[in-house]
């Protein structure tokens, strides 16, 4: 069968998504992509610009479309007769941490919400996200000023499911032990951005640090160009101690660091999924996650004692024993990368291909699905090892 992707933000898990689905999927998929930048206007105006540069539609059984497009508005221009629409969620804005004073987010809020209703399936990349966006829409709407809709949830919650991200990673063995830094290399590879929280994140380094512990840093992730304040005064403070500063262009290169290091840590605000974390587990380190957000959701459940921590200084003193003894993680991370595997592309590509035949209409199990919902249960959502 035949589909055409429409991603107007290729970048980052967006890119890695629409590229990982494109290459294992048994169907043929087309991309139409826009660059990963000016993502307001990508959700405001991007179906003005798509509508006009896009092959004959009635080649396709199906059409592709993540969260920061205007459906509504893309389906009102083409007409029709129109291809069954899948709708991809990596985040929304009605429940994403909006910087102080954005008068914008009510209007991006509303794209979000419309987009899921005149879609034909829905698709969220974890349950926490499915169940905090279909929460959040009876709120948010109720800010309308008159004539608020009802049921706009329920309608939404009929068509939707769970399928986690794949990961695109290459099919490592076991993990190198020998390839880790000696001290122990801390791994930040999210967005340098305020709702992954980074303060924190330096607060403790600057407390371990104050204990006299040894360690070193690697400051990866995506910031666009710009270097928040509060990563220009780490990069005086860890001068001697951090040895990889900024985002990583190079695939390969991003990958060897991620080999090398011990443990991962996120102190994020905002987290749907964690493609970065679950990379970094799959190549070696531990993590240390917030005990919410998608986090106890993605990690299997006989790791959540050692490596979620429920506040700062839980964090603290978790990390202060991984950098204290880094050996004795060995076997458990050895055994926490092969649980993480699960999320490989290779092991969770054939769900979302039986997804989209159901969205051309040609699932030969619809009763994998249920009636009306399609009955992709988070963790049946991969195969778990």
């Amino acid at each position: 069968m035949k589909y055409l992707f429409l991603e107007t933000y290729c970048q980052g898990s967006h890119a890695l998504f629409v590229n990982g689905l494109s290459t294992y999927s048994s169907h043929d998929i087309d991309i139409v992509s826009m660059p990963g930048e000016n993502w307001r206007w990508r959700m405001l105006g991007a179906a003005l610009h798509i509508v006009d540069n896009i092959p004959p539609l009635e080649e396709y059984d199906g059409i592709i479309v993540t969260d920061l497009f205007n459906l509504a508005d893309f389906k009102a221009l083409v007409g029709l007769p129109c291809p069954p629409v899948l709708a991809y969620f990596h985040e929304n804005q009605m429940t994403y941490p909006q910087p102080p004073g954005d008068k914008g987010a009510f209007q991006l809020g509303i794209i979000n919400i419309t987009t899921a209703v005149v879609a034909d399936l829905v698709v969220f990349n974890s349950k926490m996200h499915k169940d905090a966006f279909l929460n959040a829409v009876p709120e948010f709407l109720k800010r309308g000023r008159d004539f608020r809709p009802k049921g706009v949830a329920d309608k939404i919650r009929e068509k939707s499911g769970v399928l986690y991200p794949g990961i695109t990673l290459p099919s490592y063995g076991d993990v190198d032990a020998e390839k880790q830094t000696d001290p122990p290399l801390i791994v930040w590879n999210h967005r340098w951005g305020f709702d992954k929280n980074y303060k924190i994140f330096f607060n403790v380094l600057e407390d371990l640090d104050d204990r006299g512990l040894d360690f070193h840093i690697a400051l990866m992730g995506e910031n666009f160009g710009l270097i928040p304040e509060d990563f220009k005064q780490a990069e005086e403070r860890f001068k001697d101690r951090i040895l990889q500063f900024g985002y990583i262009l190079l695939r390969e290169e991003y990958e060897k660091w991620l080999k090398r290091g011990a443990v991962v840590i996120s102190t994020a605000m905002q987290e749907n999924f964690g493609i970065s974390v679950i990379e970094a587990m799959i190549m070696g380190c531990v993590p240390l996650l917030p005990d919410r957000l998608s986090y106890p959701e993605i990690l299997p459940e006989e790791f959540h004692e050692h490596f979620l921590y429920k506040n700062r200084h839980d964090l603290m003193e978790k990390l202060f024993l991984i950098i204290s003894d880094y050996k004795r993680y060995e076997l458990i991370r050895t055994r926490l990368a092969e649980k993480m595997r699960s999320f490989l592309w290779k092991n969770v590509v054939s769900r979302y291909d039986r997804v989209l035949e159901r969205l051309a209409g040609d699932c030969s199990d619809a009763s994998e699905y249920g009636k009306n919902e399609l009955h992709l249960h988070a963790w049946d959502a991969v195969v778990r090892p």
